[in-house]
């Protein structure tokens, strides 16, 4: 029998329609919007003084832009995910890939703009990462490439992040030490997901061509790079939060109760995404099938907003209760995640 491909369950919907929209909405993956959320915030973040309403206004469009980004690349990827993901809409004919390929080049184009807007010197990585995100599947059927190439396209959305906070009236000067840390931890943290995500896929990947270092290389190998991608972004994430002299200025005697508050709030959301961290790479070591590797993928992906959400903390205390309720939003809508064992 031919488990390549799956078969259509009905005709597809009508694009202006709500079937098509909740399709769409689940292409999307709403529970991993919070990464490129709190990738562009973090870059913001970075930048002192952007006004609260800005940092909303752009804080939903970086949101959005891993959705419309997951959305496009998976038009190229039916192959494998007929076999991995059976459930994806596009994979059961719900929508056209023609459909798919053209809101999400529209949500794209919409996010670029509003950055572009916010800051003309985007310009250059927004389209960057658009090319980035149009090319990636012939990168990830590459073992040497895939997790490194997704994670610059991630590194650049915060870098944008930055840029947008200093175009909306954010004030300098931007520390270079913070902005090197909070890359290193975006990029070596993201590449780390990627990687990790490869391991539920491995059998769909090597019947479909694409060489994943998973593939190539084994589980074994490839935990011991994932080791490597989450110490990095650890040190990374520390860098940067301590660029922030938050530690200093909340231990001082005259410290306010809210300053007080934010210093135990960004320790707490570090701590707790270091011991994710930690809880996922023992996790994937001990990964023998590919419907186990979601155990240790989702630690992943918590390290990976916890560490960065203490970040952005460390760097505008005042921004601590809306972080909070970020990060709550977010394990909310983990746990609704349609397919428990996709990530």
């Amino acid at each position: 029998m031919n488990t390549t491909h799956t078969a259509h369950t009905r005709d597809p919907v009508p694009l202006a329609s709500f079937s098509f929209a909740r399709a769409y909405a689940t292409t999307m993956r709403p529970y991993l919007l919070f990464v490129s959320g709190i990738t562009g915030i973090v870059g913001m973040a970075l930048v002192p003084g952007v006004p609260a309403g800005e940092a909303v206004g752009l804080g939903l469009v970086f949101f959005l832009s891993y959705g419309f980004g997951q959305a496009l690349t998976d038009c190229f990827q039916i192959d494998t995910d007929s076999i991995s993901a059976p459930y994806r809409p596009l994979v059961r004919g719900t929508v056209r890939r023609q459909q798919v390929i053209v809101v999400s080049v529209i949500g794209l184009t919409a996010v670029g703009v509003a950055l572009v807007a916010a800051n003309p010197w985007n310009l250059p990585l927004v389209t960057a990462c658009v090319l980035g995100l149009a090319t990636y599947t012939w990168f990830k059927r590459r073992w040497w490439a895939g997790p490194l190439y997704n994670a610059w396209i991630v590194a650049a959305l915060m870098l944008t992040g930055v840029l947008a906070g200093l175009g909306v009236g954010g004030s300098g000067p931007v520390s270079a030490i913070a902005v090197a840390g909070a890359g290193t931890a975006v990029f070596f943290g993201y590449a780390n997901f990627v990687l990790a995500g490869y391991f539920k896929d491995i059998s769909a990947d090597r019947m479909t061509g694409y060489e994943t270092l998973p593939v190539r290389a084994g589980r074994f190998v490839s935990c011991l790079v994932s080791d490597g991608f989450a110490l990095l972004a650890v040190a990374g994430g520390l860098v940067a939060a301590d660029a922030s002299g938050i530690l200093m200025s909340g231990a001082s005697a005259g410290a306010e109760l809210r300053q007080a508050l934010s210093v135990v709030i960004s320790v707490a959301l570090v701590g707790t995404g270091i011991l994710a961290a930690l809880f996922a790479q023992i996790q994937l070591h001990a990964v023998r099938r590919d419907d186990e590797a979601y155990f240790a993928i989702v630690p992943v992906v918590h390290a990976y907003v916890l560490l960065i959400a203490g970040v952005t903390v460390a760097h505008r205390p005042g921004w601590a209760p809306a972080i909070v309720a970020f990060v709550v939003a977010y394990f909310v809508t983990m746990v609704a995640r349609p397919v428990r064992e996709q990530i």
